[in-house]
């Protein structure tokens, strides 16, 4: 018994390792602290005019011995738990005196009218967790309903039945962090599922007995009678087991077309890197749902996530039409307050005159398109 409870123990201990490990890579060439008296260095590994989509070809982004490479930044290879451990311990938090601030919120939905909807609709359940139904049919993607460790405190508890939730057509994954791939929420969708996720993560799913899956690339495509979906490249990583080490699995982002006739782009953690344009050129976009959270330190979080001002530039690149922020007010990851990315961005689209193209939608709330 002493040795299973002290296994459990271990167990959840790397696994609190991985969770702080995902929350960014601080590597040797990321952005660096600002007491250093060197110049910062960029985040991100321009393209200098090379084709995502002929890097993804040349599988760039594929390493040996089964291991991912990711070509649009410096994330997640050479950690640095030096670097980890001073953020976390000795670092002073210049948003210590606002996280008494921050609000729980449990998470409330109009399953009424999401349900009497009869075109597309995007609901925002917590974190990075969304629902699109499109009429009778719906997906959902990164579902994380349950807390992911015990010392990181839940602010959107769900204060609904989640037998509520629409039967989905399929559950679509960006990434293997555990805030984006919970284990528990996913077992309550049911082993015939038909789930999406990049490249890898076979051991997670054969564990939950959930063998309906379809492994992407990036810009593979699946499509049926109702839904074509795309995985796109993002400058992001991912891991969820240190001893195993990262990038033994892909990331990515989504771009969802619908039968209803509008195209949605879901980004996934990404940080911030010069290949938005080319999405932008490539898919008219009627809505991208960006990952905005966990942006602060800089110097820590810039080679992960990105912030307002990048999230705003990104938006611009892509030509969208509409923004939404996801991958807020759940769980504080970052030292900013949980809700503070909305009130930056509001700040940072409004200084761009495109603040009537924000939808500013909390959690629980719903986009009817």
């Amino acid at each position: 018994m002493h040795r299973r409870i002290f296994l459990q123990k271990m167990i959840t201990g790397l696994q609190a390792m991985a969770l702080y490990h995902m929350i960014a890579p601080a590597t040797a060439r990321a952005a660096l602290d600002p007491s250093s008296p060197q110049p910062a260095r960029p985040h991100y590994q321009p393209l200098n005019g090379a084709s995502l989509r002929e890097l993804a070809a040349a599988k760039t982004h594929h390493g040996r011995d089964g291991v991912f490479l990711n070509p649009l930044g410096f994330g997640g290879r050479q950690r640095k738990l030096g670097r980890l451990l001073r953020w976390k311990l000795f670092s002073e938090n210049a948003f210590k005196a606002h996280l008494d601030e921050q609000p729980v919120t449990p998470v409330q939905v109009d399953w009424d009218k999401v349900y009497g909807h009869d075109g597309v609709s995007v609901t925002f359940i917590k974190h990075a967790s969304v629902l699109i139904k499109d009429g009778p049919h719906s997906l959902i993607v990164d579902p994380v309903f349950d807390d992911i460790f015990w010392f990181i405190e839940d602010f959107t508890p769900l204060a609904f039945d989640r037998d509520r939730l629409p039967k989905v057509d399929h559950v679509l994954l960006t990434h293997g962090h555990y805030d984006h791939l919970n284990t528990g929420t996913l077992a309550g969708f049911g082993p015939d599922t038909h789930v999406l996720t990049p490249l890898g993560y076979d051991d997670v799913f054969y564990d939950l007995g959930m063998q309906r899956r379809t492994q992407l690339d990036w810009f593979d495509v699946y499509s049926d009678d109702r839904w074509e979906i795309t995985l796109l490249p993002c400058n992001h990583w991912t891991m969820r087991n240190p001893i195993a080490g990262p990038n033994r699995s892909l990331w990515g982002s989504y771009l969802i077309r619908t039968a209803g006739g509008k195209t949605i782009y879901v980004s996934g953690d990404t940080a911030w890197f010069d290949g938005f344009d080319q999405l932008g050129r490539g898919y008219a976009i009627d809505l991208a749902i960006i990952n905005l959270g966990a942006y602060e330190p800089r110097w820590f979080m810039a080679p992960s996530h990105m912030n307002p001002a990048e999230t705003v530039a990104a938006f611009r690149q892509l030509g969208a039409k509409q923004l939404m922020v996801v991958h807020w007010g759940t769980f504080r990851l970052g030292d900013e307050p949980v809700h503070f990315p909305p009130l930056d961005l509001s700040r940072a689209m409004e200084a761009q005159g495109l603040r009537d193209r924000w939808v500013d939608l909390k959690h629980g709330e719903t986009l009817f398109l």
